[in-house]
């Protein structure tokens, strides 16, 4: 069984680390450099870094906070928000990240994840889909400008077509339960995870232990990203690691997988 990977999610905004419930009410968390590197000596297993106002505010993303990121962590670093371009997408792959995210630009424009995916590979293109729920459709839609705008596009549909068009890995955020610490949509995260063939990273409502494994035990999701029960030390990475391995679930601890 491959090793299941536990994901810290460092949100900025003008270079500070923010948290907020169902993307609203943010609150200061932190130093990026600083919760990166802490991140880092708790054994997790990547760390996922979104700029979530640039596209908001029709900027590049930070580059300078990525490149003192990179400089100090040495686990796989993901980079989203406002890449709008394959040269964004350069520029941030050269500051230190592994992977780039996006979300809005590749509803935009389909195109550009499969230019992403021919020049850096599809390993390093991750599409990042925001998911709400609509009760009177029946049906989860995709949001983008950072959950602000609402689209047509069913989520189950355009997460087929990002890997059709070539993304190596989907980062799907439960915008209901974003911040909620009510537990993961494993609804949702059971229904992507069966109709792709890439990693799968799930986002949204990890409030504690016992979410992380019912989200790996009912579903074939490959990575469990959560922030407020991180930053705010209501979990360690480690204690959620030991009990998932507890569990019957392979993790990685101190850059080995720890068997089942």
């Amino acid at each position: 069984m491959l090793a299941k990977r536990i994901i810290p999610c460092l949100d900025v905004d003008d270079g500070r680390v923010k948290k907020g419930v169902n993307f609203l009410n943010l609150k200061d968390v932190g130093d990026p450099v600083k919760i990166a590197a802490a991140y880092e000596q708790q054994g997790a297993d990547e760390l996922v870094f979104l700029d979530i106002t640039a596209t908001n505010e029709q900027r590049n993303p930070i580059q300078t906070v990525v490149k003192q990121v990179s400089s100090k962590v040495f686990m796989p670093l993901t980079v989203g928000g406002g890449i709008k371009s394959v040269a964004d997408m350069d520029e941030l792959l050269k500051a230190g990240a592994d992977k780039v995210a996006i979300n809005t630009a590749a509803i935009r424009n389909p195109d550009l994840i499969t230019a992403g995916s021919q020049i850096f590979g599809s390993q390093a293109i991750v599409v990042a889909i925001d998911v709400k729920w609509e009760a009177n459709d029946q049906k989860y839609y995709v949001y983008t400008n950072g959950g602000q705008v609402k689209t047509d596009l069913d989520a189950l549909e355009w997460a087929k077509q990002a890997v059709q068009l070539g993304a190596g890995e989907l980062l799907v955020t439960s915008m209901d339960q974003d911040g909620t610490k009510d537990g993961f949509d494993i609804e949702l995260y059971r229904k992507i995870s069966n109709s792709v063939n890439v990693p799968v990273i799930a986002s949204g409502g990890a409030g504690q232990i016992n979410d992380f494994t019912e989200l790996f035990l009912n579903s074939n999701v490959t990575g469990a990203l959560a922030a407020s029960v991180f930053h705010f030390q209501e979990l360690t990475i480690p204690e959620v690691k030991g009990a998932l391995k507890e569990a019957g679930v392979a993790v990685r601890c101190l850059n080995q997988t720890l068997p089942n």
